[in-house]
């Protein structure tokens, strides 16, 4: 999960939300997971500890699966890209289904020391607050809910995701809704990433992702100086881009981010890489800088080769997109919404509605109601190696309450 741009929420209290699993029920389900606590706190260190690097979540996939079978979730199996998916029907299995998601990847490579490490109130390691935490807290859910002997209107599709992070460009979530047989089941989709409660993620921040390779013939820097280098089209496009004004209705971003290539110190090199991300809540924005950057490659391409020497070849540009995230907005009138603004007012959390880059971007895109949220105690330190989160029982009991709630209401929602 990415950082939010949080924005306020302001919403009547007084909008109607549907009815719920009955008092004692849930009163059941609260007390069983306070009764878990322990079980959660050590599935969360477990999980943690089984390294999830980008493109091969496959080992703690598979030991979801088990958890999930363990559970008594029907149809429990993994997807043809690595989705761990498990039912837990509802009365009306013919209506539309709640999908509750947590992704199983972490931005850490492989050989990433994930050793949990524990100091009071913390627990310490990479990729426990994003998001080891929410695929523990999944599993709690539905211990509670079988506690308190909940039925949901409808049922709900649990799933531990892959591709979530970076370049793995949300192929999870994106395979539900375009290749999966569970896409035209799915009504509202709830995705849980963090462990910082309070916080109603409803704008899919967009992003659009280049790998640009810049090609020339190369040669010595000294014997043939005077002939075009892509590194000065590759600079005239980074200069370039920095001079580009972007929108200020809704945040849009650009940044320069990687670059690789060249032989030696003492040659012109034949070819030069660039990564490139542009992002936004708004698809026109995005779509604005994107084609600003692209003729910034041709004009500096050309620019290159009008200026030098060309007699051992051009200078070329070879845009590679590797990363497009849709972006949109689930309205905040929306039931879902509503309903999850509520249970955390009543937790006495200060709901806040924002925009980030998360699973939800791809179902907000289609237009199916789509927020992210977390649960827990709160995380800090994303995508650092000294990444933690607090598990001090008082706050983290509460935290997960709340998002079950939250879970629990949606699932009455009718669509």
């Amino acid at each position: 999960m990415k950082p939010s741009i949080a924005l306020p929420l302001l919403l009547a209290a007084a909008l109607a939300t549907p009815a719920v699993a009955q008092p004692a029920n849930l009163a059941a389900a609260h007390a069983k997971l306070a009764a878990d606590y322990d079980t959660t706190i050590a599935e969360l260190i477990e999980l943690t500890e089984i390294p999830a690097p980008p493109f091969k979540e496959n080992v703690r996939g598979l030991r979801m699966a088990e958890k999930f079978k363990a559970l008594g979730l029907t149809d429990v199996h993994v997807d043809a890209v690595g989705n761990v998916i498990g039912i837990r029907p509802g009365k009306n299995r013919t209506a539309k289904a709640l999908m509750v998601a947590a992704h199983l990847d972490t931005v850490f490579p492989e050989g990433t020391n994930t050793k949990v490490r524990r100091e009071g109130d913390t627990l310490h390691a990479p990729g426990i607050g994003d998001t080891t935490v929410t695929l523990a807290a999944l599993l709690a859910f539905v211990r509670a809910m079988d506690a308190g002997k909940i039925v949901t209107p409808r049922d709900i599709i649990f799933v531990a995701n892959v591709g979530e992070e970076g370049q793995g460009d949300l192929r999870g979530v994106r395979h539900l809704f375009s290749a999966s047989p569970l896409k035209p089941r799915i009504g509202d989709f709830i995705s849980f990433d963090g462990s910082t409660v309070g916080r109603i993620t409803n704008a899919g921040v967009g992003s659009r992702r280049y790998r640009v390779a810049f090609k020339g013939p190369g040669g010595h820097s000294y014997g043939a100086f005077g002939i075009v280098n892509p590194m000065v089209a590759m600079a005239g496009t980074v200069s370039g881009l920095y001079k580009i004004v972007p929108p200020t209705d809704v945040k849009t971003t650009y940044s320069a981010s990687t670059v690789t290539g060249g032989t030696s110190v003492n040659s012109i090199p034949n070819e030069i890489t660039m990564e490139f991300d542009m992002r936004s809540a708004s698809p026109a924005n995005l779509q604005a800088v994107e084609t600003q950057f692209l003729k910034l490659i041709a004009d500096n391409v050309a620019a290159e080769n009008a200026a030098r020497d060309t007699r051992f070849g051009k200078i070329s540009a070879t845009p590679e997109l590797i990363g497009d995230r849709p972006a949109g907005t689930t309205p905040a009138t929306d039931p879902l919404i509503t309903t999850a603004a509520r249970i955390l007012g009543a937790g006495g959390y200060s709901s806040e509605l924002g925009a980030s880059s998360t699973d939800s971007n791809i179902p907000i895109s289609l237009g199916i109601p789509a927020i992210t949220l977390s649960a827990g105690g709160g995380g800090f330190r994303a995508h650092a190696l000294d990444e933690y989160v607090n598990v001090e029982r008082g706050a983290f009991v509460k935290g997960i309450t709340t998002a079950f709630d939250i879970v629990v209401a949606a699932a009455d929602i009718k669509r």
